[in-house]
């Protein structure tokens, strides 16, 4: 018998031991007075003389963490994976069934226990037991002296280890939640509406992406998992909310990396008679305020370098990041046959048949991406690649689109939103001549019957998350990726 299954033999007899002295290993309920770390922290500033004259009396739950006979008494620890409480076990208090229980116990199961707070003589603070109860027995055993898990995957695929053993991975998942309630304190305080918007789609739109595809039974149609839900909200838009945000799962059938996950949460926000210039002040304002809120400084921690939000945030043309950044030369990127030869150099295949926007945008994503690491907008994105957005005034084959770069990642993509009908209709035409994407044909009826000029702007909050945490892994900040099945 391998190691592992005799430990679970032990357990499970263990299992059959509280059974056989009449012990529910799995009650329905245990009221507390709360959170062993929250117990824990009310009390935390009284000294051993002032426990004694107050006698306070406590009721808590959690996690066993450690355990320590000394003859008939015996301390444990109830952890809930921010903080513990000690707890003392005496048989001449508890009773020889009560004491009993010690017999049964094992590394990670969950205990009850209610009694009175005191110091020891070491000054941690204990409860000292008059009852104990157990609250479910775990059956499979715990990372050996809760050290935590090392590996990655696992640390991915059991989550629920990760967390209690990892205290930097459970700031990273505190941490996340703090981000989104920031942003949309941000949000709301502008008069932002929350919204939510389909799941399934119709025909995938509001970005270029393969999508995931279903099929409902009653109506007897295909459907497709949202890759975005930008054409919904600005459907919103169109019927009068004229600010508007959500907090969505986005699905795309790609690739998996260290920045991209099939599933993952997008903000994207809407603001009517507002362009992409005004939406760079916002975005550079809210995530200010979102790192001063959650991390107390506007200077990240980004490997082995900081990353400073201090503003104004440069804003440079995509042109000018390739200029800047490499050694191409100027007069290359004013030329189809200059652009071509530089990227057949840098890798890109079939160079020859790509438009000239989408040319210089794969150039730039080689050659100044990952140079970006303090906040950078970068603007000035040709119209062949940005089928959403509005055409730049004076200059047609670009648009007034931004994507705003932080340590070396896009974290932001936003643009002044077409809403000419037939300037969008042709996009789509040509989008879809091209194989990617269809006409949809419901949402250009509602540009035919008007949407206010109107900014948009989406926020990738999984990589926002990895930049705040100083996580270089997608799966670091998200709490169950996607995974391969496990081999049997």
């Amino acid at each position: 018998m391998e190691p592992i299954e005799i430990l679970r033999a032990h357990r499970r007899a263990k299992l059959e031991q509280l059974r056989r002295l009449g012990v529910d290993p799995y009650p329905a309920r245990f009221p507390v007075d709360g959170r062993v770390s929250e117990v824990a922290a009310r009390f935390a500033h009284q000294d051993a003389a002032q426990l004694e004259a107050a006698q306070p009396r406590v009721r808590v739950g959690g996690r066993v963490t450690a355990v320590r006979r000394h003859g008939k008494a015996a301390f444990l620890d109830l952890s809930d994976g921010d903080g513990k409480l000690q707890v003392y076990l005496r048989q001449d208090v508890l009773g020889e069934a009560g004491f009993a229980l010690l017999e049964t116990l094992d590394l990670g199961d969950f205990w009850g226990a209610e009694g009175v707070l005191f110091r020891t003589r070491t000054g941690e603070l204990t409860v000292r037991a008059e009852l104990v109860r157990v609250l479910a027995k775990a059956l499979a055993p715990w990372p050996e002296k809760w050290h935590g898990l090392a590996d990655r995957e696992l640390r991915a695929r059991q989550r629920y280890l990760d967390l209690y053993t990892n205290p930097d991975s459970r700031r990273v998942f505190l941490l996340r939640t703090r981000i989104i309630q920031e942003i949309r304190r941000f949000l709301d305080d502008r008069g932002f509406l929350e919204v939510e918007t389909p799941m399934m789609h119709p025909i995938p739109g509001g970005a270029t992406a393969r999508p995931f595809v279903t099929h409902h039974n009653a109506l007897d149609m295909t459907l497709y998992l949202r890759i975005a839900p930008e054409l919904y909200l600005k459907r919103l838009v169109a019927g009068g909310f004229e600010r508007v945000y959500e907090i969505n799962r986005n699905f795309r059938n790609e690739g998996i990396s260290t920045q991209h996950n099939p599933e993952f949460t997008m903000l994207e926000f809407y603001w009517a008679y507002a362009s992409y210039e005004d939406l760079m002040e916002l975005t550079e304002a809210m995530l200010i305020q979102v790192a001063r809120a959650v991390l107390g400084s506007t200077r990240l921690l980004w490997g082995d370098r900081t990353l400073d939000l201090t503003p104004p945030w440069p804003r440079w043309s995509m042109r000018e990041a390739v200029l800047r950044l490499s050694p191409i030369p100027p007069e290359d990127l004013n030329d189809r046959l200059g652009l071509e030869r530089q990227a057949a150099r840098l890798g890109v295949e079939g160079a020859s048949a790509l438009p000239t926007g989408k040319l210089l945008a794969e150039i730039f994503e080689r050659v100044a991406e990952e140079s970006l690491q303090d906040p950078t907008f970068i603007t000035d994105f040709p119209a062949d690649i940005s089928p959403l957005a509005k055409r730049k005034a004076g200059e047609p084959e670009l648009t007034e689109r931004f994507e705003l770069y932080l340590g070396g990642m896009e974290v932001a993509n936003a643009f002044s939103e077409l809403n000419d009908p037939d300037d969008q209709r042709a996009r789509f035409e040509e989008q879809a001549r091209r194989g990617g994407g269809v006409v949809d044909e419901d949402f250009l009826l509602c540009l035919e019957h008007g949407m206010p000029p109107t900014a948009g702007e989406g926020i990738g909050i999984d990589r926002l998350v990895m930049l705040f945490t100083n996580s270089h892994s997608i799966r670091d900040v998200i709490l169950f990726p996607l995974l391969r099945p496990r081999e049997t």
